[in-house]
């Protein structure tokens, strides 16, 4: 085995170990997600391919009241594209050290990625900018956080009947994002970003389809770049 081939291994252990402690929180969301689907009034086979082919929790439980009802395909698909706006801006911040892979690897990875192993991500990329390896560890930690995902929501659609909600099992999964969005505002522009999309968001939530979401990402993101450009210029 090559030097090379030595480090991304290494690097794809890190980003796993780095998610284990945030699993029990991944976890729970995963449960919650897995029973909410059966007991909405998905069958067990349309919840299990649904928890494998959109492995996004809050899309799902977005698009579970539309399917019940049987809503057009198309309300369905926009709003869960309304409510996962958030990984376009994942998106553009991962592009830079993806662009050189394949095709094929990119379609992965890109399938792969979520809030928890996001917040890592973007932690190392700050923490540590030269780290050779940043590729392997992200697909570490996001593979750790897939496996925890789907091992939960399988769980939670098999034993639907004997998961109560009143569990109350999603703010275990609220609580461990905050842990890792807290570390992220150290910086400035990061915590009016943070600041400004809470505040849009409460505000803006009982607008139709989640778009009080989308508000929230939409006007954070804008809050974050002009404190930073102001910042910029003083400078």
């Amino acid at each position: 085995m090559t030097e090379l081939a030595r480090g991304s291994r290494a690097a794809a252990w890190r980003g796993a170990r780095d998610l284990l402690p945030l699993t029990p929180g991944v976890f729970a969301w995963g449960l919650v997600t897995g029973v909410a689907m059966v007991k909405a009034g998905l069958s067990v086979p349309a919840a299990l391919v649904l928890t494998l082919a959109a492995y996004a929790g809050s899309a799902q439980l977005a698009a579970l009241p539309l399917i019940v009802a049987g809503t057009p395909l198309w309300v369905i698909t926009l709003t869960c594209i309304i409510v996962n706006l958030r990984f376009v801006v994942y998106s553009a911040f991962t592009r830079p050290f993806l662009a050189s892979r394949s095709a094929h690897e990119r379609l992965w990875l890109g399938y792969l990625v979520g809030d928890v192993m996001f917040a890592k991500f973007a932690a190392l990329v700050q923490r540590e900018p030269e780290y050779p390896h940043k590729v392997a560890y992200y697909a570490g930690g996001a593979g750790c956080n897939w496996i925890a995902w789907q091992i939960a929501s399988i769980a939670g659609i098999l034993a639907a009947d004997q998961v109560p909600m009143s569990w109350g099992l999603e703010l275990a999964g609220t609580l461990a994002l905050v842990a890792l969005l807290v570390p992220l505002c150290t910086r400035l522009p990061a915590l009016a970003g943070v600041v400004v999309a809470s505040i849009a968001a409460v505000l803006a939530r009982d607008l139709p389809l989640r778009l009080g979401m989308l508000c929230g990402v939409v006007l954070g993101i804008a809050a974050a770049l002009w404190v930073d450009r102001r910042r910029g210029r003083a400078a």
